[in-house]
C-alpha cells in the first residue's frame, strides 16, 4: 500500500466531486488506513409553514432523492478513488445538523484488555448502554471522541505538520 496524505486526498476529491455536489459547502473528508469518508453538504429543503417534524420529514426525502440522483457517479468516483488511494470509500450527506451516512466500513480492531478494562465493558453489557463488549468499547471510544475535541484537533493538525515536513525532506 502506497502511502498519500489526508490533504492530498481531499484534495482529489476536492476536484473530482461535481460542483452541484456541494451546494452548501466543501466536501469533508475523513481518512483513516482503511476507508475515506466523504460528507456532502446540500442545501436544506424551503418550506413554508411546515412544523419541526415535517422538516425533519423533508430533509430525510431531499438526502434520499440525492442519493438516488447522484448513485451512479457516486460510484464511479468511488471505483476510481479506491483504485488510487487503496482505500475503500463511503458516503453520507449533510443538511443542516442532520447527516446521513449512505455506506460505511465496520472494521474489526483487535485489543488485549486487563480485568479491570473488561469489567467496565461488561458493566456497560449488563446496563444495556451496549449490546455486546464490542459494542461498549465503540461506544467508549465515541464518548471519549466527542468530549476531547479540541484536543485531538490539535493531535490530527501535528500530524499534518510532521507528514508535510516529512515530504518536504530528503527521499530514502
Amino acid at each position: 500500500m502506497t502511502y498519500t496524505a489526508p490533504t492530498d486526498i481531499s484534495a482529489w476529491f476536492a476536484g473530482r466531486i461535481p460542483s452541484e455536489w456541494t451546494t452548501a459547502g466543501a466536501a469533508e473528508v475523513i481518512v483513516d488506513r482503511e476507508e475515506i469518508t466523504v460528507i456532502l453538504s446540500i442545501d436544506a429543503p424551503v418550506l413554508d409553514d411546515v412544523d419541526e417534524a415535517g422538516t425533519a420529514q423533508a430533509i430525510v426525502g431531499r438526502i434520499a432523492g440525492f442519493r438516488d440522483d447522484t448513485r451512479d457517479r457516486r460510484i464511479t468516483a468511488a471505483a476510481e478513488a479506491e483504485h488510487r488511494f487503496e482505500r475503500k470509500v463511503a458516503w453520507g450527506v449533510r443538511v443542516g445538523d442532520t447527516t446521513i451516512m449512505f455506506t460505511h466500513l465496520a472494521v474489526p480492531v483487535m485489543t488485549r484488555l486487563r480485568q479491570p478494562e473488561r469489567v467496565v465493558l461488561d458493566t456497560l453489557v449488563a446496563a444495556g448502554v451496549a449490546r455486546s463488549r464490542a459494542d461498549a468499547l465503540a461506544w467508549c471510544v465515541r464518548l471519549v471522541g466527542s468530549n476531547t475535541d479540541e484536543w485531538l484537533s490539535s493531535l490530527r493538525s501535528a500530524i499534518t505538520d510532521v507528514e508535510r515536513i516529512r515530504s518536504a525532506g530528503p527521499t530514502a
